[in-house]
């Protein structure tokens, strides 16, 4: 019910001062226009998957783990399809 776009007028705010990780909060236009470089482009809700994106490691060390490990996915199926042969 709630997930149609033509009834969004019917969303109650879930977010509040004692449960900040409510997905549903309602923005004053004076909060928009407060914000540093107004945008609509608002979230509150922190991605846990993504960690600490403040302290993320270098492009190129990045890169180098995803070769490390393709190498050793590819060398584990090599493996699998050598024992699939004999």
């Amino acid at each position: 019910m709630l997930g149609r776009p033509g009834e969004r007028h019917k969303r109650q705010e879930t977010w509040s001062e004692a449960n900040p990780e409510g997905r549903w909060r309602r923005y004053s236009r004076e909060e928009i226009v407060k914000r540093d470089k107004t945008s609509l482009d608002i979230f509150w809700l922190r991605d846990q998957s993504q960690g600490d994106l403040e302290n993320l490691p270098e492009p190129d060390d990045i890169a180098a783990d995803i070769i490390e490990n393709l190498e050793s996915g590819l060398e584990s199926f090599r493996s699998v399809l050598s024992t699939l042969q004999a």
